[in-house]
């Protein structure tokens, strides 16, 4: 008998859960007042409050802010300026770099190809880039001399390793001074190719065994190659076709085309938190999507994208693979993605996990703030964050653009903080 009641309450959960994704909501709606998505309008004013202090106290130049809940538009604002100068006002739906946002996007359209049954993922990643096989560690190196020594690892690289970053590549890499293994970490402006800098990158020994510990490095621009390479077209031919036209990301680029140029806003940088706002003088950041050679997509920090078109993609997820009316991963491989990939391995000091492109916060999270156990968030070295909460239907966004940023702590961990006091 309690066999019976256990089987039919599986069974009219797994009914529900179905049911949710498909009454997600496929659009997002504006609403008469936030407490219509279980917001206190009271309470919500300490985020508007809070935003504007940051851009009058001098500790960013601008802030895009979007939340939703059950698919209703609780707060879609921009503050500040696009540009400190000018004082151009930023508009909510300004252009900013992503960086690492971007590691989600390529993620996703690397799914879709599994889902095609082009991988499996625990696929040896020399399967499809023979330059990976047989991968050494990095074992001592003399800076002075430029000598190193390494050693066998003892496992190949599987594509599962390269999307939790637990493949032992880094970005900074102790040999990076040595032209044979210096690549570019975010974005070139130079005539760089994918194909070329993930040979270089297969080149540069470990820091770790596969599978050892979370290493967060270059790891998705090597998706992004693989990407190529099943696919049989360009990063962003397939980017835009598998996940960014569907959702409809109109304004989501490696390179922003001519028109829209103009509403990219300023990078600027504040490494000190006494120090004022200043230009940016890393050109690279400032101009890549702009100017430049044009030909090296970045799948792990090249992106460029509005506040709104991201939201798209989190509300996608949230909705386990559907938004637009589009159907862009299964319910099962979207759970799968949220689920811990890295073991007993922890995401830096955060105390979280690292699923399939995304981090996962857990009860002990040193990072989450008051958000709910469970939800997945990442974010970008131009301060732009997103997280997604499955248990509240939530997701809240804040972007602004400034590198080095003393305040970029601050800003993303009181911004959660303000959404989440005022939820009824």
């Amino acid at each position: 008998m309690k066999l019976q009641v256990r089987f039919w309450l599986v069974m009219m959960l797994a009914v529900l859960v179905q049911a949710n994704a498909q009454l997600s909501p496929q659009s997002f709606s504006a609403i008469k007042s936030p407490e219509d998505a279980g917001f206190s309008v009271e309470r919500l004013q300490r985020l508007d409050a809070l935003m504007q202090s940051f851009v009058a106290e001098g500790l960013a130049p601008n802030v895009a802010v979007f939340v939703a809940r059950n698919g209703k538009v609780v707060s879609y604002k921009g503050y500040g300026y696009r540009n400190l100068e000018t004082k151009t006002p930023l508009q909510k739906d300004d252009l900013f770099r992503i960086a690492s946002q971007s590691k989600a996007i390529a993620t996703v359209a690397l799914m879709t190809l599994f889902e095609q049954g082009k991988f499996l993922l625990d696929d040896p990643i020399s399967k499809y880039i023979p330059e990976f096989k047989a991968p050494r560690v990095l074992e001592s190196f003399d800076a002075v001399t430029g000598n190193y020594e390494t050693r066998p690892a003892k496992s190949e690289i599987t594509i599962r390793q390269l999307l939790s970053h637990s493949a032992g590549i880094p970005y900074e890499h102790p040999l990076d001074k040595l032209p044979a293994f210096k690549v570019p970490f975010f974005n070139s402006t130079q005539p760089d190719v994918l194909a070329d800098v993930v040979k270089k990158i297969a080149a540069r020994p470990l820091i770790a065994d596969p599978g050892e510990k979370f290493v967060y490095g270059l790891n998705t621009d090597v998706i992004g190659y693989l990407i190529e390479i099943l696919s049989g077209k360009k990063l962003d031919v397939y980017l835009k076709e598998a996940v960014t036209a569907p959702l409809g990301m109109n304004d989501t680029y490696f390179y922003l085309p001519a028109d829209k140029a103009g509403r990219l806003v300023e990078l600027y940088s504040k490494q000190w938190a006494d120090k004022p706002l200043v230009v940016s003088a890393n050109n690279d950041y400032r101009f890549f999507a702009t100017t430049g050679a044009r030909t090296y997509f970045s799948a792990g920090a090249g992106l460029i994208s509005s506040v709104e078109d991201y939201a798209k993609f989190c509300q996608m997820l949230l909705n386990f693979g559907r938004f637009n009316n589009r159907q862009i991963l299964g319910r099962k491989t979207v759970e799968m993605m949220f689920r811990n990939q890295i073991g007993s391995s922890d995401v830096w000091t955060r105390q979280d996990k690292f699923g399939l492109g995304l981090q996962i916060m857990t009860e002990q999270s040193r990072y989450s703030d008051n958000a709910s156990t469970g939800s997945l968030t990442w974010g970008g070295m131009y301060c732009s964050e997103y997280t997604i909460d499955p248990k509240e239907n939530l997701i809240l966004l804040v972007f602004t653009n400034v590198e080095p940023y003393a305040h970029y702590s601050d800003l993303v961990h009181k911004f959660r903080i303000s959404v989440y006091q005022a939820l009824r």
